[in-house]
């Protein structure tokens, strides 16, 4: 039986694109780009070649030099025009994807908008790493966070309270304060806690760093990574944990029963 074709509709399409490699934008994300009227991406951290599929005829706007009513200006003229707008971020866009201004801007317009999510840097990094973030006896908490910069970060969610769960963490926008960040982390985590730091994930140029909280520091900045690159810390890094009990053969659940 053949699937049916997904018709795509005059509204705004907030599309996640992936870490960087065009193969890990979803299927529903690529259709929706190829059939988009007017695309406006972050040039700035979207692999230009996702973006190669488009109509020829399609009007393309890069967001790096662009604000938020310019942005907003762009889709109104589309919708208007009953055009099929396709805004694309990097990653997932609920995630420091800043899509929440946008949606509330088109909720005032009475514009229609649906948001198709895409694979985040912090699990294209745990994928380039071969590690899993929840182990058995180890993690079964990641947390997602940041360092403070131009954006601040609730006094509750700073690092140094969030590290003292000891969680499998990933560590987004600070690398360039890989000295603060370790500082922080040295707080509550072992110095030879395992971290990484993965750099543009996924992409031809991905740079990959391993170490401990004792020698990161320094490796990063032999490596020269100053930005798009994400942290990750905790024991799930390492080698040490426990069997989980969904493939254990005494375990019993729905759908298989238990053997001595």
């Amino acid at each position: 039986m053949a699937i049916q074709q997904q018709d795509y509709y005059n509204k705004v399409y907030f599309i996640g694109a992936g870490p960087g490699d065009p193969d890990l934008i979803t299927v529903k994300g690529r259709k929706i780009v190829e059939e988009a009227d007017v695309v406006v991406y972050a040039g700035s951290l979207v692999n230009p070649k996702i973006i190669e599929c488009r109509k020829e005829d399609s009007q393309l706007y890069n967001s790096a030099g662009m604000d938020l009513d310019e942005i907003i200006e762009v889709m109104k003229k589309g919708i208007q025009e009953g055009k099929i707008v396709a805004r694309v971020h990097t990653g997932d866009p609920s995630i420091y994807g800043a899509i929440r201004e946008q949606m509330d801007k088109l909720k005032e317009l009475e514009i229609d908008f649906e948001v198709v999510p895409g694979v985040s840097s912090f699990v294209a990094s745990a994928a380039a790493l071969k590690k899993e973030f929840t182990l058995p006896n180890v993690s079964q908490t990641v947390i997602c966070t940041r360092l403070e910069g131009r954006t601040p970060v609730p006094k509750e969610e700073s690092l140094d309270s969030l590290a003292s769960h000891r969680a499998s963490m990933a560590i987004f926008l600070s690398v360039h304060m890989i000295g603060d960040v370790v500082n922080k982390l040295k707080k509550h985590y072992r110095e030879d806690t395992p971290i990484a730091v993965v750099q543009r994930a996924t992409w031809e140029d991905e740079k990959i760093v391993t170490g401990t909280l004792m020698d990161i520091e320094e490796k990063v900045k032999e490596a020269n990574i100053t930005k798009t690159a994400q942290i990750l810390v905790g024991d799930f890094l390492g080698n040490e944990y426990s069997l989980s009990k969904l493939y254990d053969k005494s375990f019993s659940h729905g759908y298989r029963s238990g053997k001595e």
